[in-house]
């Protein structure tokens, strides 16, 4: 479907062609009629699927010009990036019309944010910590707000966000519209929509593999931290312009970004969610304009990362799921130029990078390692799990977890979530009214 065939109107359809879009998105063309509607909305689609758009569209559409400007359309995301990307996007998609967005997160002044929303706007984006204080404060006015996005919800909940989540809702009024944008599934989206969604209109879109010719993977097997970085370091060769690493977490970033400039690496930095936000977008700045070649980084804040022209993204640690590996893989071989794509497979991941190989039509080539190469026996401190036995204390390598029995499945009471006190307080009248039929 193309943005030409739904209802939309001149400026936006202006605004998408200046943009040079299009064609809609299945997420985006499956999404459009049911908010239009006015209905509540839960959109699951892997990232990179053109989420954003598919809620702003329709919003946009929605859109009626009012002479007092005061908030009535809410969008929490989990990062700073994210609300400074989707700000952007609402100037680009909203350039032929007046309503105007501010978005607030926290490492700033709040005084300042509280000045500029005085000001007026139709739109607020915000990370959910900082939008609870402003509403809370009634510098949002929360009986105001018609509409309510919860985009990346699976990311809130990575980060912690849950209890910052039930006080908004709570504080927001019953009637109201509320879209809900994940990647992923839950039971606790499950939860929430029951209890403050109304009948949504549910779609999903299942994530698909594509097999990308412009992007060559390569497979390297190591099983630690020191054996990774030593093989990264022998690979590494000229045609290595532009790099993007993915770690699995921000000590990983941390450490891996001390050993670059141990080992002479000048043009190097990275960035995670305990950096300030002027520093992570000084750092995102000089990386886009070529002033560093290489930037190590998480998953989450790889989402406010769009730069065309990375050569070589290195899963240093491999996601978890399928749809964290197709989103670093989308963040080379953009517009049709090649790219390289190379993973590090640890012992524990082999199974699933199998799997993921299989899907991928056996596409990731296992070079040979170079002569001089030779792999570390040493893990780190992290790598490492601690065994009790009686009064000693015993550490076995990661890998062995498995055989050790250190996993299993969470208990159904484990997996509980705090939404809020008057979240539960609802939860608890519901089991009593329950028992009392």
């Amino acid at each position: 479907m193309k943005f030409e065939d739904v209802n939309i109107n001149k400026g936006l359809y202006q605004a998408l062609q200046d943009m040079e879009l299009d064609t809609m998105s299945e997420i985006q063309a499956r999404s459009f009629s049911s908010i239009m509607s006015g209905k509540d909305f839960i959109g699951i689609a892997q990232t990179g699927t053109g989420k954003t758009i598919a809620y702003l569209l329709p919003l946009l559409r929605m859109y009626q010009y009012e002479k007092k400007k005061e908030p009535k359309v809410l969008i929490l995301v989990p990062t700073r990036e994210l609300v400074l990307q989707v700000l952007q996007t609402i100037q680009e998609l909203g350039s032929y019309l007046s309503a105007r967005a501010f978005g607030v997160f926290g490492g700033v002044n709040i005084n300042t944010q509280r000045l500029r929303i005085a000001e007026g706007y139709d739109i607020i984006i915000g990370t959910p910590g900082r939008t609870m204080d402003l509403l809370l404060d009634g510098t949002i006015n929360p009986k105001r707000i018609k509409k309510l996005v919860i985009d990346e919800y699976d990311e809130m909940l990575n980060e912690g966000f849950r209890i910052q989540l039930g006080t908004i809702l709570d504080l927001l009024p019953k009637k109201k519209q509320v879209l809900l944008f994940s990647a992923t599934r839950s039971e606790t989206m499950e939860a929430l929509a029951e209890d403050f969604m109304l009948n949504p209109a549910i779609v999903v879109v299942k994530p698909e593999i594509k097999v990308l010719p412009q992007i060559a993977q390569f497979g390297y097997y190591a099983d630690n931290f020191n054996s990774k970085f030593d093989l990264l370091r022998t690979i590494w060769d000229a045609s290595f312009e532009k790099v993007l690493i993915f770690t699995k977490s921000k000590h990983v970033a941390d450490l891996l970004f001390e050993r670059f400039n141990v080992h002479g690496f000048e043009k190097v930095d990275h960035i995670h969610s305990n950096k300030s936000q002027n520093y992570r977008i000084r750092v995102i700045e000089s990386y886009r304009e070529g002033a560093l070649d290489t930037l190590i980084t998480t998953d989450l804040m790889a989402r406010g990362i769009d730069v065309p022209d990375i050569t070589h993204v290195i899963n240093f640690d491999l996601p978890q799921d399928v749809e964290s590996y197709i989103h670093r893989m989308g963040r080379t071989g953009r517009f049709d130029r090649s790219g390289i794509l190379i993973d590090f497979i640890n012992e524990k991941d082999r199974l699933f990078h199998s799997q993921l190989n299989e899907a991928l039509e056996e596409r990731i080539v296992f070079p040979d390692v170079p002569e001089e190469y030779v792999p570390s026996e040493e893990y780190l401190e992290f790598e490492l799990i601690e065994i009790k036995g009686g009064d000693k204390a015993y550490y076995v390598p990661t890998k062995l977890k498995h055989s050790q029995g250190a996993y299993h499945e969470k208990k159904a009471k484990n997996k509980k979530v705090n939404l809020g006190s008057a979240y539960w307080r609802k939860q608890k009248a519901k089991k009593g009214n329950k028992r009392r039929s």
